[in-house]
């Protein structure tokens, strides 16, 4: 299958590290993929690094005339089955054509972008219902999940953490939605324990201020956005994952993977991927004493915490690694079929 996948979301992201994934996996199935993606050298050099030739747009704002013209003619020479708009800013770029127009949505974005068209594709069965719910046939509207790499047996990276101290790791953008500020008022309330967070955004000053105000900044590091993900995974002993707002969370997908226990707010992502008690636990968002609580509660029994972490392994391997997950979609894809665009 020819596949067209534009993505022109921001150089670090959850989504824009999903799309890496499967377009490199899709094509080392044999599929024929071509990733079309926002000027970006480091993912381009990523992309190229796992066997695909990516084309670079510059995917701009309101005045940029320039961008649909020349992505039309992109995908007209490429000839797709099926081109996938990554995110809004794609589907407001990609137009219809003799290939199977998709949106991939994975947040409950504004559905105007996605008007023309053929078919909707959501990472979980929340964001399906509320699509449905806004309008859209639900035979157009499909569920297709992420998957995470295979972090297990990795090298630990060193977290800056004092001897003795329980190493938890946070990551994301510093952005208020992750509520970072809610972990680390958390923090305060858990003395025997240090805090990484892989991460850059513009909460980094007001994060560190609260650090500070707390006391906490001796046993808070900022690290920065990081590539080598599973080694700090494999040199945490908790990850946490303190969201307002999270539709998916690749985070936990990959804490899964790297059989870490995982403790994360009641967001609409995380309470699908976690059976709360069984393979992690679920915490009330905005809430850093229920959290500072469960932290307490894994690190007082670490033959809980690693119960949870042995079952979110199994969650992993059963329905969120490569395999499972590379499988459904490709079994999804070549069944798609144009359909008068619209709601």
């Amino acid at each position: 299958m020819r596949i067209a996948n534009i993505m022109a979301g921001a150089p670090m992201g959850g989504a824009e590290t999903f799309f890496e994934r499967i377009s490199i996996a899709l094509q080392g199935a044999g599929d024929e993929v071509l990733p079309v993606i926002r000027r970006d050298a480091a993912r381009a050099a990523r992309l190229r690094a796992g066997g695909l030739q990516p084309v670079e747009l510059g995917f701009g704002g309101l005045l940029d005339v320039l961008t649909a013209p020349r992505l039309d003619k992109v995908l007209r020479d490429f000839r797709p089955d099926l081109a996938m708009a990554w995110m809004n800013r794609a589907a407001r770029f990609a137009h219809p054509g003799s290939w199977v127009l998709v949106g991939r949505l994975g947040g409950y974005y504004d559905l105007s972008y996605y008007r023309r068209c053929d078919h909707l594709v959501a990472n979980t069965k929340d964001l399906v219902r509320w699509i449905v719910g806004q309008g859209w046939d639900a035979a157009r509207v499909h569920h297709l999940p992420n998957f995470a790499p295979d972090f297990s047996g990795l090298e630990p990276a060193e977290l800056p953490a004092p001897g003795g101290a329980v190493k938890l790791l946070a990551m994301g953008r510093l952005h208020p939605n992750k509520g970072f500020d809610t972990l680390i008022r958390a923090l305060a309330a858990v003395p025997q324990a240090h805090l990484s967070i892989a991460g850059e955004g513009p909460e980094r000053a007001a994060l560190e201020g609260l650090a500070h105000s707390l006391r906490v900044q001796d046993r808070v590091a900022f690290l920065g956005w990081r590539q080598d993900t599973g080694a700090l995974l494999a040199g945490c002993d908790l990850f946490i994952l303190s969201s307002r707002h999270e539709p998916l969370g690749n985070v936990v997908l990959e804490a899964f993977s790297a059989g870490v226990p995982v403790i994360a707010t009641a967001t609409p992502g995380p309470q699908e991927l976690i059976a709360d008690g069984e393979s992690g636990l679920i915490v009330p968002i905005d809430d850093p004493a229920s959290l500072a609580h469960a932290i307490g509660d894994l690190i007082a029994d670490p033959d809980r915490a690693a119960a949870l972490a042995e079952a979110g392994r199994a969650a992993f391997e059963a329905h969120h690694a490569e395999g499972p997950v590379l499988a459904r979609w490709r079994a999804l894809l070549p069944t798609l079929r144009p359909q008068k665009t619209g709601r």
